[in-house]
């Protein structure tokens, strides 16, 4: 389907345009769409079930959230080099098997962000590095209770929830 596309805003991370298309029923249609690189999340089970979440200060979410290990592509970077640079900067660790879970669109009403999921186990901890504008805490909870606490409501981050739930929906993990 072609479209033209202005560009009203061009960040960072994201890109904002106004597009205008026509459907596939022929109807022409003019859509605010938000251009992202794409991320890349991790679980990160230990040999004991537990998993590494971080809770991470983020201002557009209006404070403090529990997530998962996880960051934006980088121009040509792969979601699974992205995955491990995230693990290594932000939790501390490195993998030994890694697994991929499947892709997530975050928001697809008006935005093409792509978030690719992966489980990572046989951990070692090396020293986080996480970028300086990013306030993190790392702490580990057993698979168990980081669902439990996706089903109460503590843990609401969309990518957090769907890693963690495939992970403990699949027995074989």
């Amino acid at each position: 389907m072609s479209h033209t596309t202005k560009s009203l805003y061009e960040g960072q991370v994201v890109r904002l345009g106004l597009e205008s298309l026509v459907l596939p029923d022929g109807k022409p249609l003019e859509l605010e769409v938000v251009r992202h690189p794409g991320g890349a999340a991790v679980v990160a089970l230990d040999a004991d079930d537990r998993v590494c979440l971080l809770r991470q200060y983020r201002h557009a979410a209006g404070g403090w959230l529990w997530e998962l290990p996880a960051g934006k592509l980088e121009p040509g970077e792969a979601a699974q080099v992205t995955a491990q640079r995230e693990l290594e900067e932000e939790a501390g660790l490195q993998a030994g098997a890694w697994h991929k879970l499947g892709e997530i669109l975050t928001t697809p009403g008006f935005c093409d962000e792509v978030i690719h999921l992966f489980l990572a186990r046989q951990l070692t901890q090396i020293p986080a590095r996480p970028q300086s504008h990013e306030l993190i805490e790392i702490h580990w909870l057993p698979l168990a209770k980081a669902v439990e606490q996706v089903r109460s409501g503590t843990i609401h981050d969309a990518k957090t929830m769907l890693g963690l739930l495939l992970v403990a929906g699949d027995p074989d993990h």
